[in-house]
């Protein structure tokens, strides 16, 4: 395809001070180019309108009312997203297949005097680039992997090593969810499939390949989201970091990630009663009464010894090779200067051996 002077690749993304999508709120909110703001030339209700028009009626009319709706709608964006932006301000401009809408947005705003862009192939075009590109930068990354039961402080660590200066990976963060049937982030909805993939992408390409990246051992799904498939595999076949994390201590740091269940019971149960399959109906109502009466340590004992660490057991010492010849962290407290000071240990560790190798390849 040959690229006319207003028409960019995905590849450029980042050559722009704005990304716009036009496309409609709810093609937006599916899933979009991390960072780009959503101003639609058809809002849902009016693309709906033109295309039964276009079926019904005819092109033409379907063209016409089209036309007058996204002149009246650019020209909103124009008069309040747009109206403070500097001559020297370049927006990159798409919709889904880089045809007409993100055209027309993208003449109006080169009439004005900004230097805008098109991309080329829209939406479709940038999918296509997120999905070979994860698949392409998984295998570079020197992945380490903090392995361990729920409640040891996975999560902790990684918060730690990310504070300290390292590359972290959170997956966690990007699916916004735990990765277990009580997982989910309070007031925080997971993203689309597509969105997380966006998310996961936009991150990868950060990372610089020499240094090591930390990420938490996860199974195929966290919450309603897969890993991807390069990803999942890489993780499997990197080193390992083992938290060996006292009983205590991990009934308190998930009573501290439980907090939103403790004030809303009846949320708890309906998480509960989509493991009576697993468990029966005596231990869910166990469980339940646990809560009901507060005895909040009894109850994460409880499902630790009977639901958390058995699948554990199943998955992570299944598909973790290396899990045998991991480093071992002791956490004994739980607090957060324990996690501060084995992320500043790991850290020194990591320059020390990068240190070593680029030595040794100088020989």
């Amino acid at each position: 395809m040959a690229m006319t002077q207003d028409v960019v690749t995905v590849a450029q993304l980042t050559e722009f001070h704005e990304i716009v999508d036009v496309r409609s709120p709810s093609e937006y909110a599916l899933d979009h180019v991390p960072g780009a703001i959503n101003c639609p030339v058809l809002d849902d209700e009016e693309r709906a309108r033109v295309g039964a028009m276009y079926v019904r009626e005819s092109p033409f009319q379907a063209k016409k009312l089209g036309a007058a709706i996204v002149a009246r709608n650019i020209a909103r964006h124009v008069e309040t997203s747009f109206i403070d932006k500097p001559k020297s301000w370049r927006p990159l401009v798409y919709c889904w297949r880089g045809g007409q809408r993100s055209g027309a947005m993208t003449i109006v705003l080169r009439q004005v005097g900004w230097d805008a862009r098109k991309l080329a192939g829209g939406y479709k075009a940038y999918r296509r680039h997120v999905a070979a590109e994860i698949d392409r930068l998984a295998p570079q990354l020197r992945l380490r992997v903090v392995c361990g039961p729920t409640g040891s402080g996975k999560s902790a660590l990684l918060r730690a090593l990310a504070a300290a200066g390292a590359q972290v990976l959170d997956l966690e963060r990007l699916a916004a969810h735990r990765g277990s049937v009580l997982g989910e982030l309070p007031g925080e909805p997971q993203p689309s499939q597509k969105m997380f993939e966006s998310r996961l992408w936009w991150q990868l390409r950060g990372f610089d390949a020499v240094r090591p990246v930390y990420v938490e051992a996860e199974s195929k799904k966290i919450g309603d989201v897969r890993v991807p498939e390069s990803v999942i595999g890489r993780m499997w076949d990197s080193e390992c970091i083992l938290l060996e994390t006292g009983r205590a201590a991990r009934i308190a740091l998930l009573l501290r990630e439980y907090a939103h269940f403790m004030r809303d019971p009846a949320l708890l149960a309906a998480k509960l009663d989509c493991l009576v399959a697993l468990h029966g109906h005596a231990r869910i109502e166990r469980w339940k009464s646990l809560a009901a009466a507060g005895d909040w340590p009894a109850f994460v004992g409880e499902l630790l010894a009977d639901h958390y660490d058995p699948a554990y057991g199943k998955s992570t010492l299944k598909h973790y090779r290396r899990l045998a010849q991991a480093r071992i962290v002791n956490v004994v407290s739980g607090e957060a200067r324990e996690f501060e000071r084995a992320a500043l240990d790991l850290q020194g560790a990591a320059t020390a051996r990068s240190a070593a190798q680029h030595a040794a390849a100088l020989d």
